[in-house]
């Protein structure tokens, strides 16, 4: 018997396959059954009805697994409850005390003002010195400075707020202004008052504020309004109006009452003996 001659390619199987054969035979078988309008296997119905039922279930699954997880659990709420409660007892404990030094500070002031041997002169530049340091209310006209977030502020870190900084620079251009006190909604300013943030809360004195902060100046009215307008708080206040909607105003006050605020804690002064 005659050898048969060999095909030049027959080092070359797998490429002849792929030429000669692209399609899989199983598929191809398929797709003759399905073309001559033979029904599709019962198996495979099986396993495509299998398939849309395991992924509803990964799909509930995965949605009721999310639920759970932003779902607050019963012992941490009841753990924010607490700590808020004492957060309120603790705020009401050192408003308390405020008003405690307060009454205290006044009482002081007048049995001062009651010394028969302490001159007029000392009590004068007491008082002056008392001012300068916010430690006594004090009244007088004016100018209000009011900042309030805008309406479409959302986090704490959102432009659209009022930041401290804003603060601090609405402060710092009122006393270059000619300002004798200062206070933000109602906490007195003094030289060593610290204006910081904490989260989303702006803090005076360890003292949460919210928004609006109405920023209120005891001086010369026109003077403290003419300087003010000429000051780089001023532009920055209107930059904050029109690019994120931050809301403010200046206006004169006839009459400005300032609490008295916590006296300096002096820790390297001592009285000379």
């Amino acid at each position: 018997m005659a050898e048969q001659p060999r095909r030049p390619d027959a080092s070359m199987t797998l490429l002849t396959e792929v030429m000669e054969r692209p399609l899989d035979p199983g598929y191809a078988a398929m797709a003759e059954r399905r073309g001559s309008g033979g029904a599709r296997p019962g198996g495979s119905r099986l396993q495509e009805l299998f398939v849309l039922l395991l992924a509803i279930a990964i799909g509930v699954g995965g949605v009721w697994a999310a639920r759970q997880l932003r779902a607050p659990v019963d012992s941490a709420l009841s753990a924010r409850g607490v700590l808020e409660e004492q957060i309120r007892d603790r705020v009401a404990i050192a408003d308390g005390l405020r008003e405690d030094i307060a009454g205290l500070r006044g009482e002081t002031n007048e049995l001062q003002a009651e010394q028969g041997d302490v001159s007029e002169e000392f009590l004068s530049r007491a008082r002056d010195a008392a001012v300068s340091a916010g430690t006594i209310a004090v009244t007088g006209p004016g100018v209000a400075v009011t900042l309030e977030d805008s309406t479409r502020a959302v986090g704490g870190d959102d432009p659209a707020r009022v930041f401290d900084v804003d603060l601090q620079l609405v402060v710092n251009a009122l006393w270059a202004a000619g300002a004798e006190a200062i206070a933000i909604n109602g906490h007195r300013v003094s030289a060593g008052t610290a204006i910081r943030s904490a989260g989303e809360a702006i803090l005076v004195d360890l003292k949460p504020l919210v928004s609006p902060y109405e920023v209120e100046a005891i001086g010369d009215p026109n003077g403290l309004r003419t300087e003010f307008a000429r000051s780089t708080a001023a532009a920055q206040l209107a930059t904050l109006g029109s690019m994120y909607g931050i809301g403010s105003s200046v206006v004169q006050a006839a009459d400005l009452a300032l609490p008295a605020g916590t006296a300096p804690k002096l820790h390297y002064v001592t009285e000379q003996g």
